[in-house]
């Protein structure tokens, strides 16, 4: 609409214009950049050490605060996961103030306080900064942990790992860490539920006393205050915090590959592939360096790129292709990704090498130059209007060292860059024949494929966390005579046995789960032979109901209702009998031992299982419980642990299932058997 009104307008004043002769075919010459007149900052040092920077905006009467603890990064080690542990726990008490009282102080001035073991962010009214400034500085120099909030943090960040654990993008994240920075630097760590497990409260404590301390932090104030009344405010309240030599670590620098390597996670399921080159680069923030560079991977693989036109529009491998380069004050990191269909894994990962080599042998055009310096410029434009945006100049430029006019000359710059400087950045910082190739996804369909990109054709495999393994002594072979049957029958026998499993007419299981937030509840119902019904509640609301009857089948939803039909139908009917492990020759079911793999640390059996219609999955048993620890199938992968004994029968008491692109936990609320259901609950609605 606001540019539908300019257009109007510019024709009202049609008839008030002389017309000259006008040469379209030249381009308008933009007007130089001017150096950048951004709003002034107070500085201010308390003797203790913390450097404060002060803007002053009074369009909003609010104010806010934003701490920086710049020590240098930690290798945690065995205790990986410590600084983001304690970081959550800064908030959970004081020598002074328990949890209760803090969160119900904040909420009584309407204001906002995130922490973590880097940084405290925290907002208010004006009216209110006193009271602000004595909860934050509470919070800073009074801290203390107590071990149910520990208990709470570890078991809230345990959950999200195994949320994330069978996530392809969070699963790259990982070992592309381990790739570039390698084991012995804290850039290359990721936590795992052991290190999180070895976190003692001593710990939280012993990096919150060496670590958080005022001579290596920065306060940015930002909002409705004036220097004169903040800086008292300040010192009364900051002033007590005790200054400390803090330690520093020295790291080596990790180095990008002498030959290009090839590494697969194997996801089993998987029906496509996580694509991610990367490397680390010597690019330090704030340097002439850094924004050529920048400017070169807008090109390469910004919003609108070079990749992106390539992977996605040229050849349709992809829903987005895109790349990223991050100056960093001890190691900086280059890194391209897309997901792509299986099928064209190799095919994409060719696309990547090409746009990354052109950009390297050939000259970008001034059209192309220009489009992206302009995107950048207006980015920096509108980050102007924040004020924000002054803390974080001021911040930036104390933290690095930067030269104080930095910000105001950054669009003259910008626009001073030209073919020339983007080349030398591209073949400065861009190394394709050092690169780590990682691709997460199906080993059995990609790995061959890849090897090409590999000089002496091999390909380095790890597993979801990280650890390095041989695909070809992974799989151990089983002792002589053992058969996939009697690996089920022991698994029988140890959940309960064939007879009293025979005993089960009817069964009703709930299971409770958490869906951002949200709790629910899985109720599972069957009843013999062949009847099930399968409900997610949402509180007493059922959000999701599949049923099938003994011949069809029918799932409904807030979306719809669906029926199945063909090999989806056959293979429900099988999915459906009560304890089918009892009746695989009755049914035609064919199983296959494909030897012994190692599941979280210990040797499972491996089970291939096949329908008759072919759809096949994989099972595996415990070698020492002979207890089923995970199936794979092509819905994804499920694991399963905690058995616990209700009267004669073993069940899973906890489950974690990929399910709408997350990772579930399922944990055994009730089981009940043989109370005689309703036949009703299995039957399926007609259509009206």
């Amino acid at each position: 609409m606001k540019k539908f009104n300019i257009i109007l307008l510019g024709l009202l004043f049609i008839p008030y214009l002389s017309f000259t002769q006008i040469d379209r075919s030249i381009r308008p010459k933009a007007a130089p950049a001017s150096e950048l007149q951004i709003g002034n900052y107070e500085t201010v040092v308390l003797p203790n050490g913390l450097k404060v920077f002060i803007v002053e905006n009074s369009k909003l009467p609010r104010i806010s605060l934003s701490f920086i603890f710049d020590y240098d990064p930690i290798l945690e080690g065995s205790l990986i996961g410590l600084s983001d542990i304690t970081g959550q726990l800064l908030k959970t008490g004081t020598s002074t103030r328990t949890k209760a009282q803090i969160d119900e102080e904040i909420d009584f001035i309407g204001a906002s306080i995130s922490t973590s073991a880097s940084s405290i962010n925290a907002s208010s009214l004006s009216r209110h900064k006193e009271k602000l400034f004595e909860i934050v500085s509470d919070i800073i120099i009074n801290a203390k942990f107590n071990q149910a909030e520990l208990d709470k943090a570890k078991s809230q960040l345990i959950s999200g790992l195994a949320a994330s654990k069978n996530d392809p993008g969070a699963i790259s994240g990982r070992i592309e860490k381990l790739l570039v920075y390698g084991k012995n630097h804290p850039y290359g760590e990721s936590p795992t539920e052991k290190t999180i497990n070895n976190i003692q409260l001593k710990d939280c404590e012993n990096l919150y006393k060496t670590y958080i301390r005022p001579n290596v932090s920065y306060l940015a104030i930002v909002g409705d205050v004036k220097k004169d009344e903040i800086v008292p405010m300040i010192e009364k309240y900051l002033g007590p915090w005790a200054k400390q030599d803090v330690p520093k670590h020295v790291y080596e620098t990790p180095k990008a590959p002498e030959a290009t390597t090839v590494s697969v996670v194997d996801r089993p399921n998987a029906v496509q592939s996580s694509i991610t080159i990367a490397f680390p680069v010597d690019l330090k923030p704030g340097t002439d360096d850094a924004l050529k560079a920048r400017v070169m991977n807008s090109i390469l693989g910004g919003g609108t790129s070079r990749l992106f036109d390539n992977l996605r529009e040229k050849h349709g491998f992809t829903y987005g292709a895109y790349s990223s380069i991050t100056p960093d004050k001890l190691i900086g990191v280059f890194s391209a990704s897309a997901e792509v269909r299986n099928i064209a894994t190799d095919s994409a990962i060719t696309e990547f090498f090409y746009e990354i080599n052109r950009i390297i042998n050939e000259a970008v055009s001034t059209d192309e130059i220009n489009l992206h310096k302009n995107e950048l410029a207006g980015s920096f434009a509108l980050s102007l209007e924040k004020p924000q945006t002054i803390a974080s100049f001021a911040l930036n430029i104390e933290r690095y060292k930067l030269d104080k006019d930095y910000y105001k000359n950054y669009l003259k710059k910008l626009e001073s860059l030209d073919i020339p400087n983007i080349q030398y950045a591209a073949k400065t910082f861009l190394k394709p024949q050092n690169a780590h190739v990682l691709v997460v996804g199906k080993a059995e369909v990609i790995a061959e494929k890849i090897k090409k990109f590999s000089p002496n054709a091999t390909i380095n495999y790890y597993d979801e966390e990280g650890n390095a393994y041989d695909p070809a002594k992974k799989t151990k072979p089983v002792p002589e005579g053992l058969t996939a049957e009697t690996v089920i029958e022991n698994y029988l026998k140890a959940i309960g046995g064939r007879e009293n499993l025979s005993k089960i007419k009817d069964i009703t299981k709930i299971y409770t789960t958490e869906i951002q937030g949200n709790k629910l509840e899985l109720h599972t119902r069957q009843m013999a032979p062949n009847k099930l019904c399968t409900e997610f509640y949402m509180g007493k609301i059922a959000v999701m109901k599949q049923v099938f009857d003994g011949k069809k089948a029918v799932a409904t939803s807030m979306q719809g209702r669906t029926e199945f039909k063909g090999d989806t139908l056959e293979n429900m009917k099988l999915q459906s009998v009560l304890n089918l492990d009892l009746y695989y020759k009755k049914y035609g079911i064919k199983t296959t031992l494909l030897g012994i793999e190692e599941i979280d640390g210990a040797d499972a059996y491996k089970v291939e299982t096949v329908l008759p219609k072919g759809s096949k999955s994989v099972d595996f048993f415990d070698v020492k419980s002979s207890l089923k620890v995970r199936s794979i199938d092509e819905g994804g992968q499920t694991n399963y642990s905690d058995y616990q004994q209700i009267e004669n029968i073993k069940y899973p008491g906890k489950f974690t299932q990929d399910m709408m692109g997350m990772t579930l936990i399922f944990e055994l609320k009730s089981v009940v058997v043989n109370q005689k259901l309703d036949k009703k609950i299995f039957t399926i609605e007609k259509t009206k």
